[in-house]
């Protein structure tokens, strides 16, 4: 699979424009340029998120097989009137990534985690390397309609690169609480510099490859503080 540009963008565009386009049957983002973090306006109201609450499921293939799991939020805040969410910031826990495939032996996913997180000596690069970057951020610089859905835009920072990107997001806003669900999206992984296994950035791996897609559903609860 050729490195598409993501903007989703956040991927492409994981929007595009320079905020990006997607395939809308399978919610590909191609990533943009980084974009102007979106500014509440003095009506909009402070919504911390719930951490307990809120998660990211990903899910990650390879001709062999599959694996799925979960990451955590670390702490954020969204902006919104009554009616819209107007900004926000989200801080992902990448120390958190916790791998969930049914029947997966206990030391087998150990031993994924720890090769994901790149606290395996010798292997820290190949994927999120923690050590270095323990986290990752999300700040909103848009909402729109697109072709009947709702596009939540931001810039995905991951490993220090920043790409601008959209995905389709559901939301529900009661005055106390808001509750943010995105469709399952995929975004090229190699945008952001996690090349291990890909056929795309090496050669002659054969049937030896990870997908550079990834595919990413996030579910956010956050409670107004004022």
């Amino acid at each position: 699979m050729k490195k598409r540009v993501l903007n989703f963008v956040l991927v492409a565009g994981i929007t595009f424009g320079s905020v990006a386009c997607k395939n809308d049957k399978e919610n590909k983002v191609e990533p943009g340029e980084a974009q102007q973090a979106a500014v509440a306006g003095e009506e909009a109201m402070t919504y911390e998120i719930d951490t307990t609450q809120s998660t990211i499921e990903w899910r990650g293939t390879k001709p062999t097989g599959e694996h799925q799991g979960t990451i955590n939020i670390q702490d954020g805040t969204l902006m919104a009137t009554m009616e819209e969410i107007t900004s926000g910031r989200v801080v992902i826990d990448m120390n958190s990534i916790n791998v969930t495939d049914e029947g997966i032996d206990p030391k087998d996913k150990t031993s994924l985690e720890n090769h994901l997180k790149g606290t395996v000596e010798g292997k820290e690069t190949d994927f999120f390397n923690v050590k270095k970057f323990p986290t990752a951020t999300f700040e909103i610089t848009g909402v729109i309609e697109e072709n009947g859905k709702k596009m939540l835009q931001g810039n995905l920072t991951l490993k220090e690169e920043t790409k601008n990107i959209q995905f389709p997001v559901t939301s529900n806003l009661d005055g106390e609480t808001i509750t943010l669900e995105s469709e399952t999206f995929t975004i090229d992984r190699t945008d952001w510099g996690v090349n291990y296994g890909s056929k795309s950035v090496f050669d002659n791996l054969g049937d030896n490859f990870i997908s550079d897609e990834m595919e990413l559903t996030i579910n956010v609860t956050a409670r107004r503080t004022e």
